[in-house]
């Protein structure tokens, strides 16, 4: 099912993969419009259409020069995904530190000569099934 051309918060706009593009896109400097459809090869309509969802969010901002609309990112708009994306990374970081720890004490305890139980325990399961 297609997604709604239009949305009204920050979260929906960015559920867009060529909206997200087009972000990325903007996030180191300002850039016609133009730009951005040579840039991604995307249809001038189909740029305008996105730009204007990130528009009415508030994630990016317009200024006009003479006939030329030149867009660029709004950091503040962009503030609560990164802090929301940012609970996650804290999650992923203190898991990944875990499975870390936890094979830097088997890797430990298998050089300073102790079992290794993890597969003694494979043994005994395998060992079950006869």
């Amino acid at each position: 099912m297609a997604r709604a051309t239009t949305t009204s918060d920050v979260f929906n706009a960015v559920a867009e993969p060529r909206r997200r593009e087009i972000l990325n896109y903007l996030a180191l400097q300002e850039r016609p419009v133009g730009e951005i459809v040579d840039s991604l090869g995307l249809a001038q309509p189909s740029v305008s259409k996105h730009l204007r969802v990130l528009l009415e969010v508030g994630l990016v901002d317009v200024r006009r020069d003479g006939r030329r609309m030149f867009y660029r990112t709004n950091a503040e708009a962009i503030r609560p995904l990164h802090e929301w994306t940012e609970t996650f990374e804290r999650f992923w970081r203190h898991q990944l530190s875990r499975v870390k720890e936890r094979a830097e004490r088997k890797s430990n305890a298998s050089k300073e000569g102790e079992p290794d139980f993890s597969s003694r325990r494979k043994h005994d399961l395998d060992s079950s099934k006869n």
